[in-house]
């Protein structure tokens, strides 16, 4: 293989702060090697060992979340005290394994008549993970935690604009004292990742990504009978019914839309209004808009750093433009930030036709799309009528109302009265359905999809 390398390129000056050599196939195939070979020792080890090495882990990401939250904004933009809660998060989340890992895999009875059949859930083996760069240490931590409390090793393929968040996230781990080769982070490009899944090594993969991305390596994946869990990309529905708060509303889609500048998978991106309360509604959205604060996402003040990379600014400024071509109306923003940095305002689109690039495709940026329909049953058919399923809002004061219109939203998350961003947390399952992926993270799901659910049985 010919060597390339991998930048950590800071969106918000367009510097390049560190270079990453990528790994050959024959320093990869070593760091399978040695996965496959800390497995080994790693599936036998107690609980508590697992736990206290949990526990320390996550005590180290507290004690240094002001340094890794700076590597989230230097490579990806998120406004500094987002990332700082993002660190945080992803403590509670090995907290969370550490103390419910064992309780979560303890053999289970089976209800028959001798009464000594049980379930046993027992580690596979490697897990490779390749992660998207919006969260660049949550996503992993969502996987990797459950997955080392069950005695899994983990190789993790993270995006190349996050390197040091990656680097760092594996010295965690050492620090912490977890053996070499449970957790190891690989340098290299995205499109080598499916041939990993030869590798007999490998037992099974899980990707947050896009759906190209899911499809390509699901398809690699099942070519050799290994297991998939998949979160893709959502346009997830913010449906706002005539009996609801509006300013709760209001101020909800504002944190659900623009929050790490829209890169978010479960992000509020179409807003369905029912037209009785659509006018109030849009002039106050408006109105909050236009007092987001853009810039530098080291200054507390900012509510929006950059996008990702110039890359993903320049895409997400091609499907708006596109779409106003298609005969969407621009309300506001829809243009880059004159100066240094992938900055673009905060955006609203409306008038949003089917089959139009913003009624069809996920836009990854700080777009809000504004749709009206006339009553409860159209919002339900509008927020149904995409290929996405990952999350969605429903906002009533009517309880009862809200439950029975969340249950017919295909989706795989919906929340009342919150955008599903904000009311994400580790013990309520998370995943997608339709194009949106499958399989699930956090809680008791996600600790147990990747061990093999042994029937055992004493006649």
């Amino acid at each position: 293989m010919k060597e390339s390398t991998i930048h950590s390129i800071n969106p918000a000056t367009g510097k390049i702060e560190k270079t990453f050599n990528e790994m050959s196939d024959a320093q990869i195939a070593q760091i399978i090697d040695q996965a496959d070979a800390a497995f080994q020792t790693w599936k036998k080890t107690s609980f508590i060992q697992r736990k206290t090495i949990l526990k320390r882990a996550a005590a180290i990401f507290v004690e240094r979340k002001e340094e890794l939250a700076k590597l989230i904004t230097m490579e990806m933009g998120r406004v500094f005290n987002q990332s700082v809660s993002e660190i945080l998060f992803g403590a509670s989340i090995l907290n969370y394994y550490a103390d419910h890992g064992e309780e979560f895999l303890k053999d289970t009875p089976v209800g028959v008549a001798n009464n000594k059949t049980f379930i046993s859930y027992e580690p596979i083996g490697t897990l490779l993970s390749v992660q998207p760069w919006n969260f660049p240490f949550y996503q992993i931590l969502r996987t990797a935690a459950p997955n080392i409390m069950a005695g899994n090793a983990y190789i993790l393929k993270h995006a190349s604009n996050v390197p040091q968040c990656a680097e760092a996230m594996e010295k965690v781990f050492r620090d912490a004292g977890l053996p070499q080769g449970v957790f190891t982070n690989i340098f290299m490009k995205g499109s080598r990742v499916d041939a990993l899944l030869a590798n007999p090594k490998i037992k099974a993969a899980t990707l947050t990504g896009s759906s190209p991305a899911g499809s390509s390596i699901a398809q690699a994946a099942g070519k050799y009978l290994k297991k998939t869990t998949l979160e893709l990309g959502g346009s997830d529905p913010y449906i706002v019914l005539e009996d609801a708060d509006i300013d709760k509303a209001v101020k909800g889609a504002i944190i659900g839309r623009f929050s790490n500048a829209g890169q978010i998978c479960i992000s509020s991106k179409r807003i369905i209004l029912v037209e009785s309360i659509a006018n109030e509604f849009i002039e106050k959205f408006k109105a909050q808009m236009a007092e987001l604060k853009v810039g530098n996402p080291l200054d507390p003040t900012v509510a929006m750093g950059p996008l990702s990379s110039e890359k993903a600014l320049q895409k997400v400024l091609e499907q708006v433009n596109q779409s106003i071509e298609q005969g969407a109306q621009l309300l506001m923003g829809g243009k880059r930030i004159n100066g240094v940095g992938a900055f673009m305002e905060p955006t609203l689109l409306s008038n949003i036709q089917p089959g139009t690039v913003a009624y069809t495709e996920e836009i990854f940026g700080p777009v809000a799309l504004l749709f009206i329909v006339k009553d409860e049953t159209e919002a339900v058919q509008l927020a149904n009528d995409t290929e996405f399923g990952l999350g969605g809002s429903v906002y009533s004061e009517n309880e009862e109302r809200a439950v029975r219109v969340a249950k017919q939203i295909e989706s795989g998350m919906v929340c009342i009265n919150a955008p599903t961003s904000i009311a994400l947390a580790i013990d309520i399952p998370f995943g997608g359905t339709k194009n949106s992926g499958y399989g699930r993270d956090h809680q008791l799901a996600g600790i147990r999809e990747f061990v093999n659910e042994k029937t055992i049985r004493i006649l």
